[in-house]
């Protein structure tokens, strides 16, 4: 299916912005923002687990329980991503990479379920990785599922209010287009977080 017109600037969007986070986060380039190639060195389990300052909730072991101020551990298998209901504490808990970079492939695996797929997916369903390689494969297969998602769509699908169910969000009440466009600006400024982590990283 041709993708309908007003789409393909947020599909570009979103590829750029998948590409710039993988390269970010493996290399083995990334572009510096002036068209030069910078080396980047493939990120590490140590450096995805790395907590900033004190408090950070992150991924962790289920046999360990959720960290400072988290009430659960959100996700499928050993894994899992502190969490808490409504109301979430305040002021938020800092996140480590490891909890932003499971937090956008949730969405997009689960956004993709919702949008073309079983409409059945949640939260207790996504298997939570546990090492910086499955981390990074997730979120790879995620983008690709999201992706292939929005390719499925026609124009009238973009106009649907509700046309994705997925339940964690706005879904139910706004059309589809704007759904494209939220989940662009979750991957845009979580990918530009990261990329800031990893940066703090390196000159820690």
């Amino acid at each position: 299916m041709t993708p309908p017109p007003r789409l393909l600037p947020l599909l570009e969007q979103f590829d750029f912005a998948r590409e710039r986070l993988a390269n970010r986060l493996v290399g083995p380039v990334m572009d510096s923002g002036d068209g030069t190639d910078t080396e980047v060195v493939p990120m590490t389990d140590e450096e995805l687990f790395w907590e900033p300052v004190p408090g950070c909730w992150s991924v962790r072991r289920r046999v360990d329980g959720p960290g400072p101020r988290a009430t659960m551990l959100a996700g499928a298998g050993d894994w899992g991503r502190d969490a808490a209901p409504y109301p979430h504490p305040w002021p938020p808990p800092f996140t480590t990479i490891a909890w932003r970079l499971s937090h956008v492939s949730e969405g997009l695996a689960l956004r993709a379920d919702h949008a073309a797929g079983s409409r059945a997916l949640t939260r207790d369903d996504y298997r939570i990785s546990g090492n910086a390689a499955e981390a990074v494969a997730a979120f790879d297969a995620g983008a690709s599922a999201w992706r292939e998602a929005l390719l499925s769509v026609d124009d009238a699908a973009l106009d649907t209010v509700g046309y994705s169910t997925y339940p964690h969000g706005s879904d139910a009440e706004e059309p589809f287009i704007d759904i494209v466009w939220w989940v662009n600006q979750e991957l845009l400024h979580h990918g530009a977080e990261i990329a800031l982590l990893r940066d703090l990283y390196r000159e820690r």
